[in-house]
């Protein structure tokens, strides 16, 4: 916002006031870039365990095509984990018997 305001106001830039401004770019972006691998990485991380593979697994996210190459090997192999059985509607217990 202060960029696009600073554009609006002058038509020459400082280039002190650039250098400012990459500056603090430059010290945001990584924030941002952890943030975003975080919300990535986090639950691809339990996805993995559940599954019953190595949650560092998840970590091939970071390389680019890796996080396509994770999701190719959790959908064709066989999980470890084995589902829990449902339970079914319960059978109806036997008429009592006439007397």
């Amino acid at each position: 916002m202060h960029f696009a305001l600073l554009l609006a106001t002058q038509t020459q830039l400082d280039p002190a006031q650039a250098q400012k401004i990459a500056m603090t770019m430059l010290a945001i972006m990584p924030l941002f870039i952890l943030i975003a691998l975080a919300i990535v990485i986090l639950p691809i991380w339990f996805i993995c365990k559940k599954a019953g593979f190595s949650p560092w697994l998840s970590l091939l996210n970071i390389v680019p095509g890796g996080g396509l190459i994770l999701l190719y090997v959790l959908a064709f192999s066989e999980w470890k984990v084995m589902p829990v059985p449902q339970q079914g509607w319960p059978q109806t217990p036997p008429p009592p018997p006439r007397l």
